[in-house]
């Protein structure tokens, strides 16, 4: 027997139809032998209803009271989910992130979990139910309502699964497997049958929307066996997992984008110890994650620097940032939302060189430019104007042998 996890997003459990076929693949599972917890997304679309609701009420709303609307999308389908594992003969019971005392830090939007008290879910799972948690929320301390930010839910479910020492976790979605690139830009993307957590990671922080980055940070933490399957074939998926000495021989393995990318440029600031701290101190204070990073040569005692956030943090970024320019005495600030970045993944560019050359030359090749360059020690991530990310996307592929043969 097994204690088996399965996460279901948003597109799995889209309709009351596809709810009915999640508890059928949930019972199944049980059936075979094993213990299942599973862990549901709201309905498709269903949070973004909430939050419109949200900002048509006021423009700008409060993140305590947003993350109560939003938190209730997951509680509809937590409910359902029960409710159609019940009509097919079995025994279930729904959680919601607070019932499981998912214990999460205060900040609204995109809190992060702090611990989970599986005491509950054992209970259920003793009692021969299958039980159904809400994916996406938790509570802080104060117990206000949280929410872990977009892809929430596959956080939810790692951590559930390393909580209660779960054997695997499943993540069930609309796409069979991890693919070397999105199949809507390239059809002759192929699907890996394995994939390591530090290849994961670096492909989730660089806009591969299959699975949330800290998910996959939990799943390396813990170790959680972490599978990415359709909700709707039987394809076995593909498995996230420690890497081993066969991966590096393979020098690429995927190619990522994001064009959920702003630039910010702040110009004539001046170039001496401890600015960079003021400029980027209340960003994070702010709780604003800031990407890529650039700063020239100073000239004159003056130095330019130009950073990313996301594009839904840029309004506040930019008000941040313009009044701590004006205290700095910088000359400018300049912003550009039509970028995009395009990361180049591979855990055997540790022992391949070239790789970054290569790129330059595919994308000059392309007649496309380099605005920003971003290096690690298996990741090569460049930002061109968003137009051309797509024609990137595909040279890239092509470039580095991904294509099916």
């Amino acid at each position: 027997m097994a204690l088996i996890v399965q996460k279901y997003g948003g597109t799995s459990v889209g309709d009351v139809e596809r709810i009915k076929n999640v508890a059928r693949r949930a019972l199944a599972t049980q059936r075979a032998g094993n213990d299942v917890v599973v862990v549901v997304s709201a309905m498709s679309g269903e949070t973004n209803r909430l939050l419109k609701l949200t900002q048509a009420v006021t423009e700008r709303p409060d993140e305590r009271e947003q993350d109560v609307v939003a938190a209730t999308g997951e509680q509809v389908t937590i409910g359902l989910t029960a409710l159609a594992i019940q009509g097919h003969g079995g025994k279930a019971r729904s959680f919601t992130g607070p019932q499981v005392r998912i214990l999460t830090d205060s900040a609204f939007s995109k809190a992060r979990i702090r611990s989970i008290d599986s005491g509950k879910l054992r209970q259920a799972l003793e009692r021969g139910e299958i039980a159904v948690v809400a994916g996406f929320q938790g509570e802080d301390e104060e117990g206000n309502i949280t929410t872990l930010g977009r892809g929430g839910s596959d956080t939810t479910a790692v951590a559930v699964a390393a909580a209660i020492e779960a054997d695997a976790c499943e993540i069930y979605t609309d796409v069979d497997g991890v693919y070397t690139t999105d199949p809507n830009v390239v059809p002759q993307a192929r699907k890996l049958e394995r994939i390591s957590y530090e290849e994961m990671l670096e492909l989730a922080g660089a806009g591969a929307k299959v699975l949330q980055i800290r998910s996959v940070e939990f799943a390396m933490k813990y170790n959680v066996p972490l599978w990415v399957k359709s909700s709707f074939t039987q394809d076995p998926g593909t498995l996230v997992c420690p890497e081993d000495p066969s991966m590096e021989h393979v020098v690429v393995s995927g190619i990522a984008y994001d064009r959920n990318e702003a630039k910010v440029s702040v110009r004539g600031v001046t170039d001496k110890p401890g600015v960079a701290a003021r400029l980027f101190k209340p960003l994070a204070d702010a709780n604003i994650v800031v990407d890529l990073i650039i700063q020239n040569v100073g000239q004159g005692g003056y130095a330019d620097m130009s950073f990313t956030v996301g594009k839904t943090d840029l309004p506040r970024a930019l008000e941040i940032i313009r009044g701590v320019s004006t205290e700095l005495g910088a000359r400018t600030v300049e912003t550009d939302d039509q970028i995009a970045k395009v990361s180049i993944v591979g855990v055997g560019m540790r022992n391949h060189a070239g790789v970054a050359a290569k790129a330059f030359d595919v994308l000059a090749g392309a007649g496309i430019n380099i605005e920003m360059i971003s290096t690690s020690e298996i990741k090569v991530s460049i930002v061109i104007a968003a137009k051309f990310v797509e024609l990137a996307v595909r040279e890239l592929h092509s470039a580095f042998g991904l294509d099916k043969g």
